[in-house]
């Protein structure tokens, strides 16, 4: 992988405009540039953001079969409005099967349910790519305040953040004026939405962070796609 001075990137980076640093990543990485996104409740703003630049930029979903309905309606949604190019990802054993195979795994062990469905086939689409960029904030959580802008995604990838200093506000107001569309669970206090409620996730309560209401009551704030734990959350892959 090329190497780059990810210390002055990120020090030019502090100010810089979101669109310019998507335009670099565009000029900079080229068909080998992808990017990611859960249709969550603030995944619009990013995916508009990158398609008035790079209209036919590869979107990639992992569809872990656990989704609320309410997502999978705003994906569609999301993709006719902006006619994404999306590229949409399933775990290798459908979620039936899975199910009948470890029963309701994600409740004694989130990590490898993680692993499994959503992890494995996101990294399996990753290595068709030199770059990826997310729509992670550094105010959503403290597994996200030490985020860079630029970063080195274990010696292979570059990962790119260009909404990390973004605040909710800034979210609300360009959504407004573009007239974008919300997820319809937003209005309900789900302020960062993965699978349904039965797995991993709850409306957020007064005075709690975004990212609270993902695996409420247990000591698990992230998937793993962002905090670099694939081969933490691998090792516990049922067998």
């Amino acid at each position: 992988m090329e190497t780059y001075d990810y210390e002055k990137l990120n020090r030019d980076f502090e100010s810089k405009s979101s669109e310019e640093i998507i335009g670099w990543a565009v000029r900079e990485f080229g068909p080998g540039l992808t990017m990611s996104t859960s249709f969550g409740a603030e995944s619009a703003v990013l995916l508009h953001l990158v398609t008035q630049i790079k209209p036919d930029l590869p979107v990639l979903f992992t569809n872990t079969g656990f989704h609320f309905k309410e997502t999978l309606a705003h994906r569609d949604a999301l993709v006719k409005r902006l006619r994404l190019n999306l590229r949409e990802l399933k775990p290798e054993m459908p979620t039936d099967e899975f199910l009948a195979k470890n029963g309701r795994l994600y409740e004694p062990d989130p990590d490898a349910c993680c692993a499994v469905n959503k992890i494995a086939p996101f990294e399996k689409a990753l290595k068709d790519y030199r770059a990826w960029i997310t729509g992670i904030r550094r105010n959503q959580a403290d597994t996200r305040k030490s985020s860079q802008f630029v970063e080195n995604y274990r010696d292979r990838l570059v990962k790119i953040n260009p909404l990390l200093n973004w605040t909710g506000k800034m979210f609300w107001d360009y959504a407004q004026k573009h007239g974008l569309p919300y997820h319809p669970l937003w209005e309900k206090g789900y302020l960062s939405i993965g699978c349904s409620p039965e797995c991993c996730t709850r409306p957020v309560l007064g005075g709690e962070n975004p990212r609270s209401g993902r695996w409420a009551g247990k000591a698990k704030t992230e998937c793993g796609i962002q905090t670099f734990l694939k081969e933490e959350a691998a090792s516990q892959t049922p067998k």
